[in-house]
């Protein structure tokens, strides 16, 4: 699908959930995986919707050379150990728009308005969403080797890549014309010319000692929630998609370790 269509597509199925009740578009860059925010943007500056960017998965995408989380409206981060930038637990927001930035900081100070100098005021209802100077100093060293880690995790796709060439009905992360993925996991998705039970390939693989993850399940599928059925998309991937290691420590004969024996069991 050309990036033309691919932005049409993605304003019309935005267009048909839009109510009147909405007031904001989440987008996430699942998997390091940038979305088409031009088409994005134009349907949110049309109907006036603040845009969020999930970037827990994609700390280092690009977007035509914009780093993912500073296209939209807010940027938000996920630190979490799991994550190729940590502090450990925690995240940040970001904000290209002064109105919002200072209410986000607001709220996150406990409702203390920044320009506020008068000890222990509280302007209006906050919460407490505050980093400790020691998680803070570990993320400062993190993103103090932000090209190495970027690099590795794209060095570590390549080889992947070049393992799995061969192996027919198969897809992988995608990047597209102007993007630049993170690649945090190694995503694959098989097609309709396998016959397998995933979860039972994962927990063969996990009892050899090679950790796969299943696809994250639709939200919707979840009992606290209405079903959405009409998400075909998510609805049928996550039934055949499972990640493969990827940590940074990561050599290329582990990578073809853990391909040789993906492949002697599917």
């Amino acid at each position: 699908m050309c990036s033309e269509t691919r932005g049409v597509l993605i304003q019309y199925l935005l267009r048909k959930k839009i109510t009147d009740k909405t007031k904001a578009i989440i987008v996430v860059h699942l998997y390091g995986c940038v979305c088409d925010m031009d088409a994005i943007m134009r349907i949110a500056k049309k109907h006036d919707l603040i845009v969020i960017e999930d970037v827990a998965e994609a700390v280092g995408s690009e977007y035509h050379g914009k780093k993912v989380g500073s296209v939209g409206d807010f940027g938000v981060f996920s630190f979490h150990g799991t994550k190729t930038f940590t502090t450990g637990e925690g995240g940040a927001i970001i904000s290209n728009r002064d109105d919002l930035s200072e209410k986000i900081t607001t709220i996150s100070n406990q409702g203390r308005r920044p320009e506020q100098h008068i000890m222990f005021w509280v302007d209006e209802l906050g919460l407490k969403y505050k980093m400790s100077n020691l998680d803070a100093a570990l993320g400062v060293a993190q993103f103090e080797r932000f090209d190495e880690l970027v690099d590795k995790k794209r060095e570590i796709f390549s080889w992947y890549k070049e393992e799995l060439a061969d192996v027919p009905d198969i897809a992988m992360n995608v990047e597209q014309d102007g993007t630049k993925n993170l690649y945090w996991m190694l995503s694959i998705i098989f097609g309709d010319s396998y016959n397998f039970d995933r979860d039972n390939l994962i927990k063969d693989m996990n009892a050899d000692g090679i950790g796969l993850r299943p696809f994250f399940y639709p939200v919707s599928i979840f009992p606290m929630f209405k079903p959405a059925t009409d998400n075909v998309v998510s609805y049928s991937l996550y039934k055949y998609g499972i990640n493969l290691p990827s940590y940074n420590d990561m050599t290329r004969d582990d990578v073809s370790i853990v391909v040789r024996e993906l492949l002697s069991k599917l």
